[in-house]
């Protein structure tokens, strides 16, 4: 099986290409470097190119003889999506729209779709299943959602087969802190409270302290890098069980732990991998966050046996220090 990774140089898609080459799976990261690391990437699998160039997205799609393609490619943060919808219509809707045009003219009929659960209407309590009422609270989460109706309509009209994978908040650091998280600007929870131990900044600012859960702050789903990637890769060699697995031609899958922790938790959980406090600031809520997201990933258990190897928040956090402390200013 060839695989074509859109946004394979970044976080979660390094850590998926790294796992399939390991397996012995022929994968080809395309990435314009924009937000990825040409070093989190063993060498020989990066192409660089942009999702808007047609012209080279179909060639390598075509020359590469691409089985599957698994679509990390996005701009990510909520915050930015309220306030520069424009760059997320464009970069997510327009650009996947390109992909999957090049997708049909190359005869390529599978894709792996990294989508989020900030798709879903907020919940106070509980974990959430993949049928669930879908109510995107912010243009990053609208784009996203947007990519799925495209794909399901490509697959009514087309035959395209599809999986859809719904993660949480992706966290850790992989191979005993040889990768981890490299953003610019850094906008994800763990990395932020890290950066007060290594003396990047004076506090780590709590956005809201006035949510509808038990300490006041959001409560997230933190699933490690590579129990995410291995989510990915169970779901990709499901293309090829259809007739004789769980999963079926089109399938939606949550991935999470089903395990939610607050803000105040993951920072006092880091406190105690750290062995130190962590001073903080209450700033106003942030655009766009919702008070709860916790995954309810029975459906990828079940269907595609997966379980995280990763189920302690401070085990995680403790993968992602190992990163920081080794890779201070990133890659």
């Amino acid at each position: 099986m060839r695989i074509l990774a859109t946004g394979g140089a970044g976080y979660v898609g390094s850590a998926v290409c790294r796992q399939l080459l390991k397996r012995g799976y022929e994968v080809f990261a395309y990435d314009n470097l924009g937000k990825g690391f040409r070093q989190a990437l063993p060498d020989g699998c990066l192409i660089e190119g942009d999702l808007d160039d047609y012209s080279l997205l179909s060639k390598v799609l075509r020359e590469r003889r691409i089985d599957v393609v698994m679509h990390f490619a996005a701009s990510i943060a909520v915050g930015e999506s309220v306030e520069q919808p424009r760059l997320y219509y464009r970069n997510n809707i327009a650009n996947s729209l390109n992909l999957l045009e090049a997708m049909l003219d190359a005869d390529v009929k599978r894709i792996l779709f990294s989508s989020t659960a900030a798709v879903y209407a907020p919940i106070a309590e509980g974990s959430l299943s993949e049928n669930d009422a879908i109510a995107p609270a912010s243009p990053y989460a609208v784009t996203k959602h947007t990519i799925e109706q495209m794909i399901r309509d490509f697959s009514h009209a087309y035959g395209l087969n599809y999986r859809i994978l719904r993660y949480f908040n992706a966290c850790g650091g992989s191979n005993g802190g040889q990768y981890g998280e490299a953003h610019d600007p850094e906008t994800h929870l763990i990395p932020l409270v890290l950066q007060v131990p290594l003396g990047q900044r004076e506090f780590i600012g709590v956005f809201g302290d006035d949510y509808n859960t038990p300490d006041g702050t959001c409560v997230r789903d933190y699933i490690h890098v590579d129990d995410l990637a291995d989510a990915h890769i169970r779901a990709v060699e499901s293309f090829d069980t259809n007739e004789t697995s769980k999963a079926k031609a089109g399938s939606i899958y949550n991935i999470g732990t089903g395990t939610g922790n607050s803000v105040l938790e993951v920072i006092r959980a880091t406190e105690e991998v750290v062995g130190g406090k962590i001073p903080i600031k209450m700033l106003n809520r942030r655009a766009g966050d919702t008070d709860r997201l916790v995954a309810g990933a029975e459906r990828l258990r079940k269907e595609l046996g997966w379980k995280p190897k990763y189920d302690n928040l401070r085990d995680v956090i403790a993968t992602a220090w190992q990163w920081h402390k080794s890779h201070p200013n990133g890659y």
